[in-house]
């Protein structure tokens, strides 16, 4: 089998577990791994055995994919320079920073026939991939993800950083259009949202209701599915699913709904890994991905509607609080 030759742009800390796993995947040969960081690139390349490299540029005819792991501002570029080699590439969610740099990438990938997956990595977790065989006709999701915060993503936003994630499942689930989105936010640590809720409605009446936070002290990834006669309660961090299904027992003569609970068994994995294989797997047999840029730049286009709205309605509350207290001191001064 030949091997399929990998790089790895930016070795943070995501990055450097994607040169992690890319060193124990067989049929793969990690190639080198490019940080501007040199001091970065010399250590992970020691850690996975590999060459450390300081610039994309210097890489680019050396392998056949890429692993894109840099600060969304660069992504545009980075995944344009190698797509326009020949390279395939899996580009870390968000995307791109605006939706027509989405589409640039989506263009030059079909017209060269490229692979082009994003790194929506909850799709590849134990517990998703088990949601396929459950799922029937979902009319309400509540999601909560929570975390603490991490300066290295300061300056993203929690939308674009974490709501993303949920974004997309939901979209992998509900077959329907969107009818509104409303949201707000609150910045608490930086100049962008650091909590954020989103309330979609969808055209076949389904609702999502979506709350992110990286004020938390502690992690919480789980989403409630609520369906006719079952809700599925799916934990992200644990890769748990536990099924509640509504039965009928007789008591005293007459039928009488309960609620029966099931525990899915599952074969918890790293979703890392699987997400990786599958990369090279679409790399290697030239198959569309489970996340391709079709999917990254559908959830891309979500997540800056909702952040529109929690501007809109920041700008607004703003407003608000401006005339109110205004009118406060000429009463006061009254």
């Amino acid at each position: 089998m030949k091997k399929i030759k990998v790089g790895v742009i930016g070795v943070g800390y995501l990055g450097e577990h994607h040169a992690r796993v890319y060193s124990q995947i067989k049929g793969v040969e990690l190639v080198g791994v490019v940080d501007i960081d040199k001091n970065k690139a010399d250590e992970i390349a020691r850690k996975v055995a590999t060459k450390p490299y300081y610039d994309y540029n210097d890489i680019i005819d050396l392998v056949d994919a890429v692993s894109i792991v840099v600060p969304t501002r660069f992504h545009y570029k980075i995944a344009y320079d190698f797509l326009k080699n020949g390279i395939d590439i899996l580009l870390e969610k968000p995307m791109t920073t605006t939706v027509s740099e989405a589409e640039k990438l989506l263009k030059i990938a079909k017209t060269k026939k490229l692979i082009l997956q994003i790194g929506h990595i909850e799709r590849y977790n134990s517990a998703v991939k088990a949601l396929e065989s459950i799922i029937d006709r979902p009319m309400y999701i509540e999601s909560r993800r929570f975390g603490p915060f991490a300066d290295r993503v300061s300056d993203v936003d929690v939308i674009l950083d974490m709501m993303i994630h949920d974004i997309d499942i939901v979209l992998s689930l509900v077959d329907s259009d969107i009818k509104s989105i409303k949201a707000t936010g609150v910045s608490v640590m930086t100049s962008h949202n650091d909590i954020a809720n989103a309330y979609i409605e969808f055209e076949n009446g389904c609702v999502a209701n979506l709350t992110v936070s990286r004020m938390s002290m502690d992690k919480l990834r789980k989403i409630n599915i609520y369906q006719p006669e079952t809700y599925i309660t799916l934990d992200y961090k644990e890769q748990e699913i536990i099924l509640h299904k509504r039965i009928w027992n007789k008591i005293h003569g007459r039928m009488v709904p309960e609620i029966s609970t099931e525990n899915i068994d599952l074969i918890k994995e790293e979703p890392l890994k699987t997400e990786l294989a599958s990369f090279i797997e679409s790399v290697r047999k030239r198959k569309r991905p489970i996340v391709s840029g079709e999917e990254g730049k559908k959830a891309l286009e979500v997540a800056l509607l909702v952040l529109k709205d929690t501007k809109k309605r920041r700008l607004l509350l703003d407003e608000d609080s401006n005339g109110r207290f205004k009118g406060t001191i000429s009463r006061h001064r009254g």
